[in-house]
């Protein structure tokens, strides 16, 4: 991930790597927008704008403008427009996942394929691009997404619950050799 983010953008082909930079080219199809997830931002509620781009060289592929609040969508350009972003090849569907609404265009697991066939695009590319960018309506991501690193958290927690584990062994045993047999 950090040598995708240090590289520069290349334009959009055919199945590019899985966070990679890259431009797509085309024009966004308002009439098809929707929302995915929910997620609150400094006490409003929102979700993620997802509009297909419709492009000249290749099939249309899904494109994560940002984070809009909950019944706003924000200004889309109009046009033909150069996004740039990183490819993200989706979230697979699970048993635990929420339903989807599919009438009112609000889809909870972000899976392109399933979106771009529920929106009427057949034969749209099986990854979306998420734009980067900065803040504003729709707020864009600012980097590639990066794995959580909870590692120094674990060691605290287990070096500490045997250090406390010890101190317990250690007041017991002086207990024992100091009560009378």
């Amino acid at each position: 991930m950090d040598a995708a983010d240090a590289a520069p953008p290349a334009p959009l082909g055919p199945m590019p790597a899985p966070f990679a930079r890259v431009i797509a080219e085309g024009v966004l199809d308002h009439s098809r927008a929707a929302l995915v997830g929910l997620e609150p931002r400094d006490g409003t509620l929102g979700a993620r704008l997802v509009v297909p781009l419709i492009r000249a060289a290749g099939p249309p592929v899904l494109v994560d403008l940002g984070w809009v609040p909950q019944g706003r969508r924000g200004p889309v350009p109009d046009g033909p427009v150069a996004l740039l972003g990183f490819v993200h090849p989706g979230d697979a569907p699970s048993w635990l996942s929420a339903t989807d609404d599919v009438a009112g265009r609000h889809f909870y697991t972000f899976h392109p394929p399933s979106i771009a066939a529920a929106l009427g695009l057949p034969g749209a590319e099986p990854f979306a691009v998420v734009r980067l960018g900065p803040r504003g309506t729709p707020d864009p991501a600012r980097g590639i997404p990066r794995p959580p690193n909870n590692h120094l958290g674990y060691v605290v927690t287990w070096w500490g619950l045997a250090l406390s584990l010890l101190l317990v062994l250690g007041a017991f045993t002086i207990r024992r050799l100091r009560s009378p047999p």
